[in-house]
């Protein structure tokens, strides 16, 4: 079968292939609009932003011997330019011959290069005049998660212009760290994983079989006590366990997801079927029991870590981008090693309610971290200086820590990327976009679609094929997880309709140019409660529409209330409401709840906050409908109170029936989603 060379992600093996940038085009709707403010305003805003704090001066400032005196930003500022040069690599691939990119990725690489020393070894944080010797803080030095971003934009810039000089500089850099931490040489890792994902996408573009030796061996060596112990314990770092021991997901949310996608790129291309299995495991105990409903992975502020099991409070959320960047990376490995649908499940949940949550509407200003409950209005960031990391209250242009901006646009800059895949037998849909799609399959025979959708606002999606060969191949569409409990149908290019379930819906026929198949997704608000082990949002319900995550905003209520205010009627079934209130493009819409809001005051509270059971819960309450938008546009409007989990009028009923035959499975698209 053809393979594009224009590919993210590139496995030599597995159950579907990937179709590159060159492959797949995004031509309309939610994401085709988030890629055109990524391209136009959010790659030009991180580039300014990073000269302006100093971190791309760093490299010249290391040329020039005036490190010491002159270096600017945490020890980890490298990796951000990094990710910016990925990011411009993948948008001028798509953007075709001749894109103005190309030119800012020859400034971004002209500045680095001199940096870099005669062994391949570069990082302005280590190793210069009166700094810190090379590799002399691996817990938190980041050295080689630097090295990491640094090989996979060369990765990137080689398969989508060909190979220059940034590829050059992360070739040398990779057979450095080869040379100095393969056997024999520093058997330890670097406290923050990524450099295995790097090394492991750099021997599918060369061939090269020491970088995927050395990824497998930073590996093996996880968990072996080969880092110092921290405050945090070295699960935080993942390095209290052997990767394939370890059973859930645990410590530091970001090194934990980026450690488990390096671990199923090298079970991939080395036929490891127990240590795929084990990240499997551990992908599937997270999703279960710590993840947010955003899809939002780790709960801890401290140490930006996921928390014990089934604790999730919402007011306390981390969530950080960088995780949703990561489980999207994770699930998509999945995807392509096993086909199973439940892993794009998880990917359309980060993507919509934690990706596209962070960057604000003109894309030049962030959620670092993903609260699901705001008690207090923000304040508005400074736009002339960068903001504490995950401190600020509403989106701010840039941090201290910058990770998630340079994330989030190297995602946006390579989504086209994963929308579909191929195998022998055809093509599979497994995220939903205006989009064409041209590939090859088994035997050279070229295929091409159109799709045609208003998701996520509705759940109308038309495939119209464009080019067929004279044989019987298959299109796939995912059947999302969440569409359980309600009626999806598929429309086969005959006019026969079917019920198809949540899963992967398939039409097998010799396709002539013109046939369509129409999928029919059942896009309606819905309630969904929690598990009632999470002892923080039990007595609470929240609002899904299709694939987004629904909120509650103090702009949207009367009198200055806050959101601390709503109690909701969960036995009324949520209706849709208004167009999205001040939104860039009116996606999702709202949805109305019925409901009460209680005013509260000094003069009505009581002098000792606990009551007994049978005390009214709202004396001064009236009935009223209650407007929730997407939680991907929260703050959208101004500093706000917002809420995603909303207490109940019902409290003896919020854990839902007893009886698990009364339940109404169309309310928990979590469980389909982990495959429990």
């Amino acid at each position: 079968m053809a393979r594009s060379s224009v590919l993210p992600v590139a496995p030599t093996r597995g159950r579907l292939r990937p179709l590159g940038l060159d492959e797949v085009r995004i031509t309309g709707g939610f994401w085709a609009r988030r890629r055109h403010i990524n391209a136009t305003a959010t790659l030009g805003h991180c580039r300014d932003w990073m000269e302006r704090v100093g971190w791309t001066g760093n490299f010249r400032a290391a040329a020039e011997g005036r490190i010491q005196q002159d270096r600017r930003g945490r020890e980890f500022t490298d990796a951000d330019v990094y990710k910016l040069l990925e990011a411009m690599a993948w948008e001028a691939a798509g953007q075709g011959a001749g894109a103005s990119l190309d030119a800012e990725v020859a400034a971004l690489t002209e500045a680095i290069a001199p940096a870099q020393q005669p062994d391949g070894y570069l990082n302005t944080a280590f190793g210069g005049p009166g700094q810190e010797p090379r590799y002399s803080d691996l817990e938190w030095g980041h050295e080689l998660y630097c090295y990491g971003y640094l090989v996979q934009a060369g990765v990137a810039q080689t398969r989508a212009r060909g190979e220059g000089e940034l590829a050059k500089i992360a070739r040398r850099a990779a057979d450095h760290v080869c040379a100095t931490f393969g056997r024999g040489g520093i058997e330890r890792v670097c406290g923050h994983p990524e450099i295995e994902m790097a090394l492991v996408e750099l021997a599918r573009l060369t061939g090269e079989q020491r970088y995927l030796d050395q990824a497998a061996l930073f590996v093996d060596r996880r968990g072996h006590g080969t880092l110092a112990d921290p405050e945090f314990g070295r699960a935080y770092y993942q390095d209290d366990m052997p990767v394939t021991d370890a059973t859930v997901l645990r410590g530091h949310a970001v090194r934990a997801l980026y450690l488990a996608a390096g671990a199923v790129d090298v079970a991939v291309e080395t036929g490891d079927e127990a240590l795929l299995a084990a990240v499997q495991r551990q992908w599937e105990a997270t999703v279960a029991r710590r993840t947010y409903l955003t899809g939002g992975m780790g709960s801890h502020h401290r140490d930006e870590a996921f928390g014990d099991d089934f604790v999730l409070p919402p007011d306390r959320a981390y969530s950080e981008t960088c995780a949703g960047v990561a489980s999207v990376m994770l699930s998509w490995r999945l995807l392509l090693a096993t086909g199973e649908p439940r892993f794009a499940d998880l990917a359309e949940r980060a993507l919509f309610n934690v990706i596209a949550t962070s960057p604000s509407d003109d894309g030049r200003a962030f959620f670092y971290a993903n609260t699901l409950h705001r008690r207090r209005r923000g304040t508005t960031p400074s736009t002339d200086t960068d903001s504490p990391r995950a401190e600020s209250s509403l989106r701010a242009p840039w941090f201290a820590v910058s990770c998630c901006p340079t994330n989030v646009a190297r995602t946006l800059a390579q989504l086209p990327g994963y929308l579909a895949t191929a195998d022998d037998h055809g093509v599979q849909l497994h995220q939903y976009a205006d989009s064409e799609i041209t590939t090859s399959l088994a035997g050279g025979h070229c295929v091409a679609l159109r799709v045609r959708t208003d998701y996520p606002s509705g759940g109308h999606v038309v495939v119209r094929i464009g080019r067929s060969p004279d044989r019987a191949w298959t299109v796939s569409l995912r059947v999302p997880a969440w569409a359980a409990g309600a009626t999806t149908w598929l429309v086969d290019p005959d006019g026969a309709r079917r019920v198809v379930a949540p899963g992967t819906a398939e039409v097998t026929r010799v396709f002539r140019a013109g046939d369509e198949i129409r999928l029919e997704l059942p896009v309606v608000p819905r309630w969904t409660r929690a598990d009632p082990r999470m002892d923080a949002i039990r007595g609470t319900a929240a609002v899904e529409r299709g694939p987004l995550v629904y909120c509650a905003e103090s702009v949207d209520l009367p009198g200055g209330l806050e959101v601390d205010a709503i109690r909701v009627d969960s036995s009324a079934e949520p209706t849709d409401g208004p167009e999205e209130p001040d939104g860039p493009d009116g996606v999702g819409g709202t949805v109305v709840v019925a409901g009460e809001l209680v005013a509260h005051s000094e003069a009505t509270d009581a002098a000792w906050p606990y009551q007994p059971l049978d005390r009214p819960l709202a004396a001064n309450a009236d009935p009223t409908g209650i407007v929730l938008v997407p939680y991907h546009s929260w703050a959208g409007r101004g500093p706000s109170t917002m809420r995603v989990w909303l207490p109940t009028a019902e409290p003896d009923r919020a854990s839902g029936p007893e009886n698990p035959e009364e339940r109404d499975h169309s309310a928990e698209p979590d469980s389909n989603a982990t495959g429990r």
